[in-house]
């Protein structure tokens, strides 16, 4: 697969290293008789690391060209049911169905074009993963993980459903093409629904965007219809925890 060109439509950059897929298995804890959901496999790097390990591994790709050749590479491990190759975009799988109701696990080197899309379609799934090893744009994983100790809304809507964990870096220069950005591994564990029902996940989504809306000002500007407990009043968004919230949905 060397002369597979990278499309820049589809997010397309292939690691050309395997340390990085190496520690994305081990963080994942990836085990013989898991099962493992790839997001655009590529040109099958982290998918002979996660087989390696002894998972059963689920891969999904879209792009036409690169399924073709994934066919042809794990022809033995397809036929042999270690590895189910499917066609076509993970935003519109019933990921419930393709695992058959199985616990699993979610391990990918995802396109950046997608990211904002594709983390909260499996945390906030009926069926959701046991844990989630990421291989995403650095200054992404940075504010999932609020390295800044400053929460945002991206930070918050994972947090809510698990514990983001910041890995390592993944310099550009390890990448063909190489991005004009780096990378970095973050490992969701601990992923649970998050919420009682549904009124309670949407009060709680409503609050936060509300809030960071007007970011700078304080939450006793902004939320001015809700009971404020004294010690938040004079907080700003991004300094309040997810307990912090939690305790204004009460």
């Amino acid at each position: 697969m060397k002369n597979q060109r990278a499309k820049r439509s589809l997010g397309q950059n292939f690691l050309i290293v395997l340390w990085p897929v190496r520690m994305m298995a081990n963080k994942a804890m990836v085990k013989p008789g898991d099962t493992v959901v790839e997001i655009g496999p590529g040109k099958g790097i982290l998918t002979k690391e996660l087989l390696h390990s002894g998972a059963h591994v689920i891969a999904i790709e879209k792009d036409d060209a690169l399924y073709t050749k994934l066919l042809s590479v794990f022809e033995e491990e397809i036929q042999s049911k270690k590895l189910t190759l499917i066609h076509g975009d993970v935003l519109e799988q019933d990921i419930s169905k393709i695992t058959k109701k199985k616990s699993y696990k979610v391990v990918a080197n995802i396109p950046y074009n997608i990211t904002g899309l594709l983390i909260p379609f499996f945390l906030e799934s009926a069926h959701q993963p046991a844990s989630m090893t990421l291989l995403v744009q650095k200054e992404v994983a940075q504010r999932i993980c609020a390295k800044d100790n400053k929460e945002s809304i991206l930070s918050l809507s994972v947090k809510v459903f698990g514990k983001p964990v910041y890995v390592e870096k993944v310099g550009r220069t390890l990448f063909r093409p190489s991005p004009r950005v780096d990378s970095a591994i973050i490992h969701i564990e601990n992923i649970h629904p998050g919420f009682k029902n549904l009124a309670e996940k949407k009060d709680f989504f409503e609050i936060i965007k509300k809030a960071f809306n007007s970011k700078r000002k304080k939450i006793s500007s902004t939320l001015k219809d809700r009971p404020i407990e004294p010690d938040l009043k004079d907080k700003r968004p991004e300094d309040l925890s997810l307990e912090d919230w939690r305790r204004l949905l009460r």
